[in-house]
C-alpha cells in the first residue's frame, strides 16, 4: 500500500478505482472510438461483397447463357434475377433491423452465412439445362436460383445491413451513405476488371473456384462483424440534422418518387444493354460498361454529403437524351461501333446520373435508410421487369427504349432545372416543356414509323422479327420480300414466281455454303441423296438447293421464325428435299442427336450482329464434327459489321488438323444477293480442290498470340473492330 500511495501521490483506494476505470476504459472503447476501431472492419468487409456481388454476374451469366441460344436477352434476363435478389436482399436487411433485436440479427445472418457457404457450387448441374421451348425466362431465373441464389442474397444485404448497424453505433454526427459509395467502389472494379484482367487470363471454372474462396473470406469478414456489433448495446441519439435537401421523416409520396427515380435508370440500363449487346455480342465486355456506368453514377452522387448539379452541367442530360434520339434514328442504326457506343454509353451516364442524383438529394437520415434502399431496389426490380418480362409480351416494336428515353426527358423538366427557381409560366420552362414534348412526340412517331410498313411484325424473348415487301411485284421483278431481325437482315424471296426459287442474300449460288452444297452431291452422294443440317433458319433459303433423295435439317431455338419461313416464306414448302425443323438451342439439340451423317453443316444462328459464343468454341466444333462425315464440310457463317470472326475459326480448324478456307462474295445491285464471308472447314481434298472454291477461296488465317476460343475461355474484345 505505500509502494501504491507513493505512485500515486494522493488517497490509496481512490487513486485505484480511478486507475482501474482508466483501465477499463482503454481495454474497451466506447463510442466514437469504438466506431473508429470498426470502421476498417465495416469498410472491409462492405466492399468484399460488393466486388464479389458484382464479379459473379458476368461469371455466372457466362454459365447460363450458351444455354439459352446466346442471345443478348439472356443477360437481360439475368440482370433481372440480380435486381430480384437484391430486392429480397434489402427487404430481409430491413425486417431485420425493424423486427429483431441486436443479438437475434447476428445470429441469424450467421446462421445464413454458414448455410450459404456450404450450400450449392455457383456451376450449374448439367441436370439444370432447358429441354423444350418452355419460357426461357423463368428457367433462367431458376438456374440462378438454384446456383447463385443464397449467396448472392446475402451478399446484396451488407450493404443495408452493415450501414445500419454502423448509424447505430455513433454518438456524433456520421455519414453511412460514404459506405454505399464505397460499396459501390468495390462494385464498379470487379465490372471493370472483369473483362480486362480476368476473362482474358483465367478459365470460367477458374473464375468460379478464386470467387468462391472470396466467398468464403468475405463469410467469415461478415460473421465477425454480425457477433461483435449488434450484440453491443445501441446508443440512443437523436436523428442528425439533414444536410441539404436530407429528408427526415419519409411519407408515402416520398417513398413512390425514390421508386420512380430509382426504376427509370434501371429500365434504361436494360433497354441500353439490350440494344447495343443485339447489334454486337452477348459477351461480358458489353454487359459490364453500361452496368459500371449506372454504378459510377452512384458513387458519384452519394460520395458527398449535398449533392447539386454544378452551373456547366446542366445541360448534360439534354444532350445525353438528344444524343441517344440521334442513335435511333433509323438512317444512323448501323452506325459503326465506335459511333454507337460512346452515343448510348454517354446518354446512360447522364440520365442515371440525373436520376441518381436526385436519389441523393432526397436521401433519409439514417434512421430511415433501410427503407430508402429497399424503396431503390423495389424500383429496380420494377425497371427490369418492365423491359425483360413486360415489354416482349406488350410491344412489338423496341418500344422500351423509346419510352424510357422519354421518362428521362420528364424527370429533367420537373426536377433538374428546379435549381433555377423557374415558374410553370415563365419563357425559359415553357420553352423547355415545349422541346420536351416535341422529344417525346419524335420518339413515338418514329417508333411507330418503323412498324407502319411491315407486313408482319412479331416478339418474344429471343428479339423483334418482322417481314416487309419491298417494290410491287406486279410492275418490278426485283420486288422481294425480307425478313429483318433488329437492324439486321436474315433472308429474303424474289416475289416474281420465275424467281422465288432462287437463292437470295448471304445463300447464293456464288456463297460458301452454297458453293459447298453444290460441291458435295456428286458421285455417291448424288446417288443416295445429300444429308444437310442448317443451323439457324432464317427464311429457310438454303432448302432452294435441295433435290429429290436429299434431306435437310434445320436448327433454331426460335418457335417465331419456324412460324414466319412455313408462312411467310416458300423456300420450305417447295424444297424438293425432306425438311425437318428441330426447335432448340442448336448446340444442345445435337449434343442429344444420334449422329445425322451430314455432308454439310451451316452454323448461322447469329441473331442481328450479336455473336453467341457458345457456337465458336473447340467443344462446339467437336459436336459438328461428331454429325459430319469424315469427308462432310462445315460451313461458318462469319460475315459482321463488329468482329473478326476468321481467326476464331481458322485457330479451331488447325487446333483439330484440318483445313479453313474463306469464301467472300460481294453484294449484288438489285438487292438479291448480299455481301457474305463463310469460312469453310474440312479434311476432304476434293472440296478444297473444286475448281469452283478454289477460285473464290483464300486461306483463312487466324492471327499473332490469338487464342483457341472454348467453353472456358473467349476474348471478343480484342477482335473488335473499332
Amino acid at each position: 500500500m505505500r509502494t501504491f500511495s507513493l505512485l500515486s501521490g494522493g488517497d490509496p483506494l481512490r487513486k485505484m478505482d480511478a486507475w482501474h476505470r482508466r483501465q477499463n476504459s482503454l481495454a474497451r472503447p466506447k463510442g466514437d472510438e469504438l466506431q473508429r476501431s470498426m470502421k476498417p472492419l465495416f469498410a472491409a468487409t462492405i466492399f468484399l461483397s460488393a466486388f464479389l456481388l458484382f464479379q459473379v454476374q458476368p461469371i455466372s451469366a457466362r454459365f447460363v447463357v450458351p444455354w439459352f441460344g446466346g442471345s443478348a436477352a439472356v443477360w437481360t434476363a439475368c440482370l433481372l434475377f440480380f435486381q430480384i435478389a437484391l430486392l429480397l436482399g434489402y427487404l430481409y436487411a430491413h425486417a431485420s433491423i425493424r423486427l429483431l433485436q441486436p443479438r437475434a440479427q447476428g445470429i441469424l445472418h450467421v446462421a445464413l452465412l454458414g448455410i450459404s457457404a456450404i450450400l450449392f457450387p455457383i456451376e450449374p448441374s448439367a441436370a439444370l439445362k432447358p429441354v423444350g421451348d418452355q419460357e426461357p425466362v423463368w428457367q433462367i431465373l431458376r438456374v440462378l436460383a438454384a446456383t447463385v441464389g443464397l449467396k448472392y442474397l446475402l451478399l446484396s444485404t451488407t450493404g443495408p445491413l452493415l450501414q445500419a448497424w454502423y448509424a447505430a453505433r455513433r454518438t456524433g454526427t456520421s455519414y453511412p451513405y460514404r459506405l454505399y459509395s464505397l460499396s459501390n467502389i468495390g462494385s464498379l472494379l470487379a465490372l471493370l476488371g472483369y473483362p480486362v484482367f480476368v476473362e482474358p487470363r483465367l478459365t470460367l471454372h477458374q473464375q468460379a473456384a478464386i470467387w468462391t474462396g472470396g466467398y468464403f473470406l468475405f463469410a467469415l469478414l461478415c460473421a465477425t462483424v454480425a457477433l461483435t456489433t449488434p450484440n453491443q448495446a445501441q446508443e440512443k441519439t437523436t436523428p442528425d440534422k439533414p444536410a441539404g435537401d436530407t429528408i427526415s421523416t419519409p411519407g408515402a409520396l416520398q417513398y413512390l418518387v425514390w421508386i420512380v427515380l430509382s426504376a427509370v435508370p434501371s429500365a434504361l440500363l436494360l433497354a441500353v444493354t439490350n440494344h447495343i449487346s443485339q447489334n454486337i455480342a452477348a459477351v461480358p465486355l458489353l454487359w459490364v460498361l453500361p452496368l459500371a456506368l449506372y454504378l459510377l453514377t452512384f458513387i458519384v452522387c452519394f460520395g458527398e454529403k449535398e449533392w447539386r448539379w454544378r452551373a456547366p452541367l446542366i445541360p448534360m442530360p439534354a444532350v445525353g437524351i438528344v444524343a441517344m434520339v440521334y442513335g435511333l434514328v433509323p438512317d444512323n442504326e448501323n452506325s459503326g461501333v465506335n459511333t454507337l457506343l460512346p452515343i448510348f454509353l454517354g446518354g446512360l451516364f447522364v440520365c442515371c446520373l440525373l436520376c441518381h442524383g436526385e436519389l441523393a438529394r432526397r436521401k433519409p437520415v439514417p434512421q430511415h435508410l433501410t427503407a430508402f434502399y429497399l424503396c431503390l431496389s423495389v424500383g429496380g426490380a420494377l425497371g427490369g421487369a418492365f423491359v425483360a418480362l413486360l415489354a416482349p409480351h406488350l410491344f412489338h416494336a423496341d418500344w422500351e427504349l423509346p419510352i424510357t428515353i422519354g421518362a428521362c426527358a420528364l424527370i429533367a423538366l420537373f426536377v433538374l432545372y428546379r435549381d433555377r427557381g423557374a415558374r410553370l409560366w415563365e419563357p425559359s420552362w415553357l420553352g423547355l416543356a415545349a422541346l420536351t414534348v416535341g422529344l417525346c412526340w419524335y420518339l413515338y412517331t418514329e417508333t411507330n414509323q418503323s412498324i407502319a410498313d411491315c407486313r408482319l411484325t412479331t416478339r418474344n424473348f429471343y428479339g423483334i422479327l418482322q417481314v416487309r415487301d419491298y417494290g410491287d411485284p406486279t410492275a418490278d421483278p426485283t420486288a422481294y420480300r425480307a425478313l429483318m431481325n433488329g437492324t439486321i437482315l436474315h433472308g429474303s424471296q424474289m416475289l416474281d414466281p420465275a424467281q422465288k426459287d432462287e437463292p437470295t442474300t448471304y445463300y447464293s449460288r456464288k456463297s460458301g455454303i452454297g458453293l459447298a452444297i453444290v460441291a458435295t452431291r456428286r458421285g455417291e452422294v448424288a446417288a443416295r441423296g445429300q444429308r444437310v443440317g442448317i443451323i439457324g433458319l432464317g427464311t429457310g433459303t438454303c432448302a432452294t438447293y435441295g433435290r429429290p433423295g436429299d434431306h435437310y435439317w434445320y436448327l433454331d431455338i426460335n418457335p417465331q421464325v419456324i412460324q414466319i419461313a412455313s408462312t411467310q416464306f416458300s423456300f420450305l414448302k417447295d424444297s424438293k428435299a425432306t425438311i425437318t425443323t428441330l426447335l432448340g438451342d442448336a448446340r444442345l439439340t445435337l449434343e442429344r442427336e444420334k449422329p445425322l451423317q451430314l455432308d454439310v453443316l451451316g452454323v448461322d444462328a447469329f441473331s442481328s450482329d450479336s455473336i453467341p459464343i457458345h457456337l465458336l468454341t473447340r467443344e462446339a466444333f467437336a459436336i459438328y464434327f461428331k454429325h459430319l462425315k469424315p469427308t462432310g464440310v462445315l460451313c461458318v457463317h462469319v460475315s459482321n459489321r463488329h468482329v473478326r470472326l476468321q481467326p476464331v475459326v481458322a485457330s479451331i480448324a488447325q487446333e483439330m488438323g484440318k483445313s479453313a478456307i474463306t469464301i467472300l462474295n460481294d453484294a449484288d445491285d438489285d438487292h438479291v444477293v448480299t455481301q457474305s464471308e463463310w469460312v469453310l472447314v474440312t479434311s476432304n481434298p476434293v472440296i478444297l480442290n473444286d475448281p469452283a472454291i478454289k477460285e473464290a477461296s483464300t486461306p483463312a488465317k487466324t492471327e499473332p498470340g490469338f487464342r483457341t476460343w472454348s467453353d472456358d475461355y473467349s476474348n471478343l474484345f480484342q477482335l473488335v473492330n473499332y
